[in-house]
């Protein structure tokens, strides 16, 4: 058994604990409360081979009692657990008022399945769980890197097509340079061709007064 003796205490008060020894450590739990700061803080005693840890945070003292073999590591990932328990029960907002052991009743049964628990079946400590929560987000890492990569191949193919359009853009403006080209010399030839025409038609009507040569015009002036 690691963990041994653990309470929640206002100061040197405690409000509630559960012991899951036999042997009674209340004279030890006490004189350890008493020697505790007013300030926040997070220590370790050592009394026999026993080791006391805890957290003291805004008034109130979260202590375990473990075996020398528990470390610190999952004592304190307890007392963390715990702390977070007892700040989140509805009944803590009126701590302050709250006589020795008055939470005995609502909260001691809550330290005792958590002690059980962590006796038992300790869950992932900190170091742990952040180690798992670096391998998911190195997952989520890895899956973003592949769509990544995959899209990079996707705008690579865009820009393929991309440079087929701007191929066949610029072929498109050199075809429409000689069709203007083409329409500029059909647009003069049919100038000149309206030029022939027109003198054509201005030497027909002429002819039909002065001869086909032009030379009775001429002569009709001279007589």
């Amino acid at each position: 058994m690691s963990l041994i003796h653990a309470l929640v205490a206002r100061g040197s008060t405690i409000l509630a604990e559960h012991q899951a020894g036999k042997r009674d450590f209340s004279q030890a739990t006490q004189t350890i409360l008493s020697k505790i700061p007013p300030n926040n803080s997070k220590l370790t005693y050592v009394w026999e081979q026993y080791l006391f840890h805890y957290i003291s945070e805004g008034g109130f003292t979260y202590l375990v009692m473990a075996d020398d073999s528990a470390g610190r590591r999952m004592p304190f990932a307890f007392l963390t657990d715990l702390q977070r328990k007892f700040t989140s029960a509805p009944s803590s907002s009126s701590a302050e008022e709250i006589p020795a052991h008055g939470l005995q009743g609502s909260f001691g049964p809550t330290i005792s399945v958590l002690m059980h628990t962590y006796n038992t079946a300790p869950p992932g400590d900190e170091l742990t769980r952040a180690q798992t929560e670096l391998n998911q987000v190195k997952d989520i890492m890895v899956q973003n890197v592949e769509q990544i990569l995959s899209r990079g191949e996707r705008i690579e193919l865009l820009v393929d097509k991309t440079d087929v359009m701007a191929g066949q853009a610029t072929a498109f403006r050199r075809g429409a340079r000689n069709v203007r080209r083409q329409m500029w010399w059909r647009n003069k030839k049919i100038l000149g061709l309206s030029v022939l025409v027109a003198l054509m038609l201005i030497w027909v009507f002429a002819a039909q007064f002065c001869g086909a040569g032009l030379n009775q015009c001429g002569s009709s002036k001279k007589s």
